[in-house]
């Protein structure tokens, strides 16, 4: 009798170990949590990824929404914070006296040098005096009402855009590395971060999300996806190539640990006249909207480089545009043409 009940208070104790384990390993696997942000980059932010409760969630993500956050306010061309000498500061005052800057601005300012050589020119963000134009053409789009017919009226003038493209020379951009400061040698140089600044913001809010010990997340910041590790149970996070008359994909990709996609394309701000998109996606050679495709997607494994080739292959012939590509190991492209034709370059995942 002794030894059955030792060998039924035996199996207790297991069974008891047993659901005890079980029910710390429930408590503790990781969980899925999101947040959403509305208000950098001008874009929602959609963050999705794993942690051990809900408190690390937050902790995280808080961190992740400060970084992100201060790159925004910090490339803004259009408005000055307190206490930041930021883009705006940069434009408005480098064509008249040299400026010491926030380390992560000067950065960003070599890397706008290096994508202008890596795209052929093609990734400018030299290009401020022509871009401003197609922006205020945007902004008056925007406030006309509805039922407001836009014209050819509202459409920047061929004089206005060849006299603006004057002022857009990238070595007019001066960087002293010693120092860290900012001085343009041609006081009408103003500059445009918008085709690069987004990527890279997002690569380095990812890196330091890593190094805080974020292990598995997907950022989604206006179409620059950037996947942090994998999730739990091993499988990889996965991306779309968005349809640009539609709501579905076109295609659909599996990113590794650390890999981006980067997707640019003539359906995210736009307006019509007389039946023809103006989109804000300029080639610099006709100082009018790119025509060339309708989205270029990039995958790599760097965001910052990503976004810099979506824009400028998107801005390129597609032949000119392979041989640009081919300059960085690993990356790969996706071009929707007319008609939803889709062509990629030969490692593009299929």
């Amino acid at each position: 009798m002794n030894r059955q009940r030792w060998i039924a208070g035996a199996l207790c104790v297991v069974l008891a170990a047993v659901v005890g384990f079980s029910f710390w390993q429930d408590r503790t696997a990781p969980k899925a949590y999101t947040a959403t942000w509305w208000d950098v980059f001008d874009t929602v932010t959609v963050v999705t990824g794993y942690a051990s409760s809900e408190e690390e969630w937050q902790q995280q993500a808080d961190a992740l929404h400060a970084d992100l956050l201060h790159y925004h306010q910090l490339f803004d061309i259009y408005n000055t914070y307190d206490g930041m000498t930021n883009m705006a500061t940069v434009n408005a005052r480098a064509g008249q006296e040299t400026l010491t800057v926030d380390e992560d601005l000067f950065a960003l300012l070599q890397f706008g040098k290096e994508a202008y050589t890596l795209t052929d020119g093609a990734c400018n963000i030299a290009a401020g005096t022509v871009l401003s134009l197609w922006h205020d053409a945007r902004t008056a789009a925007e406030a006309a009402t509805s039922e407001t017919a836009l014209t050819a009226d509202i459409l920047p003038t061929e004089e206005a855009l060849q006299k603006a493209a004057r002022y857009t020379d990238i070595n007019d951009l001066v960087l002293e590395e010693n120092t860290r400061t900012v001085h343009f040698a041609d006081p009408d140089l103003q500059l445009d971060v918008g085709g690069i600044a987004k990527g890279w913001s997002v690569e380095q809010a990812a890196q330091k999300a890593e190094e805080r010990g974020l292990t598995s997340a997907i950022l989604n910041v206006g179409g620059n996806v950037r996947a942090i590790g994998k999730k739990p149970d091993g499988s990889p996070w996965t991306a779309g190539v968005q349809d640009p008359d539609g709501d579905g994909n076109l295609a659909e990709v599996q990113l590794q640990p650390g890999q981006s996609l980067v997707v640019s394309g003539d359906y995210q701000r736009y307006f019509t006249v007389d039946g023809i998109r103006y989109h804000h996606l300029i080639d610099l050679q006709t100082l009018q909207p790119a025509r060339y495709c309708r989205s270029v997607a990039i995958l790599c494994r760097d965001s910052g480089i990503g976004d810099a080739l979506s824009t400028g292959l998107f801005c390129l012939p597609q032949e000119q545009g392979e041989t640009v590509l081919a300059k960085v190991d690993g990356a790969d492209a996706l071009w929707v043409l007319d008609g939803d034709v889709l062509s990629s370059s030969p490692a593009w995942p299929q």
